[in-house]
């Protein structure tokens, strides 16, 4: 079924949802903008170094039109260090490896590019060869049992791709609920999350439910990991980050691949962190003035104060010791003799991230 401009206006519109005239109150519209540069620095010191230690850390390595990741170059006392990428799904990072009794130092400066994402139906997508991989089913995301019943309960076979991601969005968005609790940006472990009923969590929980969601209903869809790197450009607190202290801005991204249209961009958990952290009260209506504008605007664009780092999940970090695959790689990576540490143990595992503007 093509996809015409007439199909997307309706279904971005949000005919459906309740109150969203009265959205003029508040604005969220990103529009196609020009290219700007960032330079995104990541400095890591281990606390904990027993019997010699390596890091791991994600580097911006998408090519797209909302996106070019450029150069990286890095410091450090390592004894090798190296970007290398993950055989069994393509992610790239800088691998570094550090001599027993020393304390691990490592500086890495990313470049890359970015501009605001908007969809634009009018436009033929470029066909993707390898858009049957995206409907593939992960460790945490499997694609029978309580995901197609869920799947069943929310589209029907005979709705095209877009009222299925229409309706799976929409679900999402009634259903689900920010969980500020949450440790990082959660797991991603959707088969728990729904056989609990427990549909609480953060960016890479609600996405990539919504994304398994949309596999299961045949519909090729995936996570994009990486991290907010400024403000919003329209005064939503929540949608942005101080760019002089990004730890804790990892935040997790989304897009279904519809025919005739491409890659598009989504993020139903960006409007829950809205509803339920914007404000000090928890706005429980998704047509409220404050949130109407962000549902509209992030079903097919999203704002430009981000980068992607990679699309991967189940990633077995090169060259490690533990051989347990990582649901996702947004998060800075560290294992000593002693194991792997934990990313978000901030005493243990300390590191500060920063962005710039340079020029593009």
């Amino acid at each position: 079924m093509s996809l015409t401009r007439r199909d997307w206006m309706t279904y971005t519109a949000g005919l459906a949802w309740a109150g969203l005239g009265h959205a003029a109150d508040r604005r969220f519209d990103p529009q196609p903008s020009a290219w700007r540069g960032f330079e995104l620095t990541t400095r890591i010191e281990l606390a904990r170094a027993e019997g010699g230690s390596q890091v791991w850390l994600p580097v911006p390595s998408i090519e797209s039109s909302w996106q070019r990741s450029g150069e990286n170059r890095w410091t450090t006392n390592a004894v090798e260090a190296a970007i290398v990428t993950s055989d069994a799904n393509g992610v790239r990072m800088l691998h570094a490896r550090f001599a027993p009794g020393s304390v691990p130092v490592v500086e890495l400066v990313s470049r890359f590019e970015t501009r605001n994402r908007v969809a634009d139906a009018a436009q033929r997508g470029k066909a993707d060869a390898d858009v049957a991989r995206w409907k593939q089913p992960t460790a945490l995301m499997p694609t029978d049992g309580v995901v197609a019943r869920t799947v069943a309960r929310i589209v029907d076979a005979s709705d095209s791709d877009l009222v299925k991601v229409r309706k799976i969005y929409d679900w999402m968005v009634a259903n689900t609920y920010r969980e500020p609790s949450v440790r990082g940006c959660g797991d991603g472990n959707v088969k728990a999350m729904l056989e609990t009923g427990n549909f609480g969590g953060k960016c890479a929980d609600l996405n990539a439910m919504f994304v398994c969601l949309c596999r299961g209903a045949g519909v090729a869809a995936r996570d994009v990991y990486g991290i907010r790197i400024e403000p919003s450009a329209f005064g939503y607190r929540e949608l942005g980050a101080s760019s002089s202290k990004l730890q804790g801005a990892q935040h997790c991204r989304a897009e279904v691949f519809l025919q005739d249209a491409g890659w598009v961009a989504m993020d139903p958990a960006d409007v829950g962190k809205v509803m339920r952290q914007e404000t000090s009260d928890w706005i429980r209506d998704a047509g409220h003035p404050l949130v109407a504008p962000v549902r509209k605007a992030l079903f097919g664009s999203w704002e430009g104060n981000w980068v992607g780092f990679n699309s991967a999940h189940d990633v077995v970090l090169p060259g490690s010791a533990d051989r347990t695959p990582l649901p996702f790689l947004m998060y800075p990576q560290a294992e000593d003799a002693a194991g792997r540490c934990d990313a978000l143990d901030a005493d243990a595992f300390r590191y500060t991230i920063s962005a710039r503007r340079v020029d593009a």
